[in-house]
């Protein structure tokens, strides 16, 4: 089955699915369109009290987007923007406004996109085998405004330029260390650690969990906003070599000769 995301429900509790198990819970156009859907209708659900994201099976929470997809429908400067803008945008705010306490619980590689998805949850737990980055500068590209604001409160600058410039991918004992994780233990002991999580959620009063995060999330510090012309500028990577070449090696399994253009 292509790639989809599938939701279990349990009572108060709702566990949504990152599943294309194939390719390590990478997330294509309709996945990122049907988790924003996904997400915003359980928001609205006053019979939960706690929503888990995970990836499908115990080898990765989410290897970021589907890059196979990118040739027909992030290729240009135009498809970019409406691909990071809308599409996978879209399903971080559908995450970050959620109205539920939001657990993720992570297996494996949580890169790109899968680690932006993971930072608009409300609490991140991971098992030793988590990994962790956003190593695309050997794709030739740059982190989306509205992705890198996603990430930024909570890795903070200095491990947001660390991901980021230096591209290197974290052990989730590193991860922790920096400020990342909540918690992390054995993966043996990842499900149960959720779900007693999960049981200490739902154990509060379900409207007082829903003011804490709206509370904290008016009193954190915002950006100026951007100008149209600082966005515009943000996708120009598309009308570089650079670019077209990281892709290319990343399709042909090799490594990228970046000149700089």
């Amino acid at each position: 089955m292509p790639g989809h995301i599938a939701i279990e429900r349990d009572n108060a509790v709702a566990t949504v699915l990152i599943d294309n198990a194939d390719k390590l819970n990478a997330l294509t156009v309709a996945m990122w369109q049907e988790l924003a859907r996904v997400m915003r209708e359980l928001s609205e659900d006053d019979n939960l009290r706690c929503i888990v994201l995970r990836g499908a099976g115990d080898k990765a929470f989410a290897a970021g987007a589907d890059i196979a997809e990118f040739a027909t429908v992030r290729n240009t400067r135009e498809q970019g923007m409406v691909y990071h803008r809308e599409h996978v945008y879209g399903a971080l705010q559908a995450v970050a406004d959620c109205r539920h306490p939001v657990v993720a619980m992570i297996h494996g590689p949580c890169v790109g996109g899968g680690l932006e998805l993971a930072c608009q949850c409300d609490l991140r737990i991971a098992g030793e085998s988590g990994r962790f980055g956003v190593p695309i500068n050997r794709l030739g590209f740059s982190i989306a405004y509205d992705e890198l604001v996603a990430v930024l409160p909570v890795v903070g600058r200095a491990a947001a330029l660390e991901i980021l410039i230096e591209g290197r991918v974290w052990d989730a004992r590193e991860a922790f260390a920096k400020g990342l994780l909540t918690r992390v233990v054995p993966d043996e002991k990842l499900a149960e650690e959720t779900r007693a999580t999960v049981e200490r959620i739902c154990a509060g009063a379900p409207l007082v969990a829903r003011w804490h995060k709206q509370f904290i999330r008016r009193l954190a510090p915002h950006a100026t906003p951007l100008s149209a012309q600082e966005i515009d500028d943000s996708f120009a990577y598309f009308e570089t070599e650079d670019f077209r070449e990281g892709y290319a090696a990343f399709t042909q399994k090799r490594k990228p000769a970046f000149k700089g253009g």
